[in-house]
């Protein structure tokens, strides 16, 4: 009897240190409370933001997409779990809530905001990731080091090849100030119906007041009318020719795949770019909100991926079937070795910028 209840303290003891280490884990349903068929993809991609904002960020770490597509919603309290389920998505018990994770982030502002550093919040693990490119090394690279011990389980650092840069030069092809850079999508003013723009990089905005659609330079299509690099990375200009084609992308085989709203992504949505350089990509988000240190200035808000890109895809178009996601922004290595891209989300340059898909 004495060894049983010797054990059974064991096991009890087990379970206590697993919570205390902040281990997330699925949080099993009874059979009778198995929801229908969750969603997947875009639909899962809202229902798992609109948990979100219903939970609160005191109560979750944010959501994410598993590999079945399933919208995965994480909680800080037990309770929840039945709410998530009930909505059609998975709960998933975690330590940290997004003000705790806002709280390390805001840390890492103030104290690792280097050139070639990069975080993002991982719903999945809990985290707060920190990249460091291959220019952060030495001092620097013991300072950002430092910040992350002080934050403990909280923040993790990778090392990550190649070098952090807003790739200068993106879609189909647009040239301008010695550069050449894409078009994200093609876009109206909502109260103006009859003035047509298109979207690219903030940074592509900042060289350039007329834009061409030939390196000859021969062929003007547009002036810019507004750009913000850094901070955020968008771009607006304002087509010469009053015959705009309604909003779609260029598959660079000879179709275009028409988009017709616009939206957020989730973590572990599967998305695509198209680019100028290395036409079209296919990869995953896997952070939302990051924040990258350019040599060239800070910008946050970001989308973070596993799609490749290269010089020349600046702006291009970030999308997921008829949806569009988002404007090439910047990133580290190449479509040969593989690497991370960031971009800007469509729906922050849509909103500033007082335009609409079409």
């Amino acid at each position: 009897m004495s060894n049983r209840r010797t054990s059974r303290r064991a096991a009890l003891l087990a379970v206590a240190a697993t919570l205390l280490t902040g281990t997330a884990f699925a949080l099993p349903a009874p059979a009778s409370a198995l929801p229908a068929p969750a969603p997947t993809g875009v639909a899962a991609a809202a229902l798992a933001a609109d948990l979100r904002q219903r939970l609160g960020e005191d109560r979750t770490a944010g959501s994410y997409l598993d590999a079945s597509g399933r919208p995965v919603v994480t909680i800080t309290r037990a309770a929840d779990a039945q709410q998530v389920r009930a909505a059609g998505a998975v709960p998933r018990l975690v330590t940290r809530s997004a003000v705790q994770l806002a709280a390390a982030t805001a840390e890492l502002d103030r104290s690792a905001a280097v050139p070639g550093t990069a975080w993002v919040v991982d719903p999945a693990t809990d985290q707060v990731v920190v990249s460091a490119d291959s220019t952060v090394k030495g001092a620097v690279l013991d300072q950002v080091s430092r910040t992350a011990e002080r934050l403990g389980a909280a923040v993790r650092v990778e090392r990550v090849p190649g070098v952090f840069s807003a790739r200068l030069a993106g879609g189909d092809a647009i040239y301008g100030g010695g550069y050449r850079c894409s078009i994200g999508f093609n876009v109206r003013s909502v109260s103006n119906g009859d003035l047509y723009y298109f979207l690219t990089a903030g940074h592509c905005g900042n060289v350039a007041s007329t834009w061409y659609g030939d390196d000859s330079m021969a062929k003007p299509i547009g002036s810019t009318t507004g750009s913000t690099f850094p901070g955020h990375d968008y771009a607006l200009v304002q087509y010469t020719d009053g015959s705009v084609p309604p909003s779609a992308v260029d598959l660079h085989d000879g179709t275009t795949q028409p988009v017709a709203t616009a939206a957020d992504p989730s973590v572990g949505q599967s998305v695509t770019r198209s680019g100028s350089t290395t036409y079209g990509r296919g990869g995953l988000v896997t952070g939302l909100n990051a924040t990258v240190h350019y040599a060239q200035g800070t910008v946050r808000g970001l989308i973070k991926t596993t799609v490749c890109a290269e010089a020349g895809d600046s702006g291009g178009p970030l999308y997921s079937g008829t949806t569009a996601l988002g404007l090439t922004s910047g990133g580290n290595g190449d479509c040969t070795l593989g690497g991370t891209t960031f971009f800007q989300p469509v729906t922050g340059a849509l909103a500033a910028y007082g335009v609409g898909l079409y």
